[in-house]
């Protein structure tokens, strides 16, 4: 049975894919020159995990196995590569996210990676089930990602309390 749709759902996803990547590259350019926090850190992985609520549609389910395979792949394949690329820098006594040009191609790869996986996966599930390994990739991919930058984070902060708290003796010239 088809299904009548006035538009091509591929065409209109891969678009939605491209403008949501250079979404992503614009807003961690505009993070570099701002001051991060923790909190800027951590929020977003909170924000992601709300997706799993599409799995309470059982058009969204797919086996363990491969949630735990997307989410590993996610990890190894995904996550290893952006974690490599982001560190901080102290600047004016502030933490900011260093820029990294190996970054903006790694985004890219990676986008040209999931097209093509995307389109090769859609012809042997649903398309409702390939959402679903796609969203569990990504979020294998943010998770340890973002706790990996909190870590590195958490360690250039206490360097820079530590080099604060350490007192300059004046020199008298008395």
């Amino acid at each position: 049975m088809e299904q009548f749709i006035p538009f091509n759902v591929h065409i209109i996803t891969t678009i939605v894919l491209i403008v949501m990547a250079c979404t992503v590259m614009i807003i961690r350019i505009r993070a570099t020159k701002k001051p991060t926090s923790a909190k800027k850190i951590l929020i977003p992985p909170l924000g992601m995990s709300t997706g799993f609520a599409m799995f309470l549609f059982p058009f969204t389910r797919i086996p363990w196995s491969w949630a735990l395979i997307a989410f590993v792949c996610g990890f190894i394949f995904l996550a290893i590569p952006l974690i490599l690329t982001s560190n901080f820098q102290i600047q004016n006594n502030e933490i900011y996210l260093k820029r990294s040009k190996a970054f903006l191609v790694i985004i890219v790869t990676l986008l040209i990676i999931r097209l093509s996986l995307h389109n090769y996966i859609e012809q042997h599930i649903s398309i409702p089930q390939t959402a679903g390994v796609f969203f569990i990739l990504a979020f294998g991919m943010l998770l340890p990602w973002r706790i990996a930058m909190y870590r590195k984070y958490k360690k250039v902060e206490k360097n820079l309390s530590d080099s604060s708290s350490i007192t300059v003796p004046s020199l008298s010239l008395e």
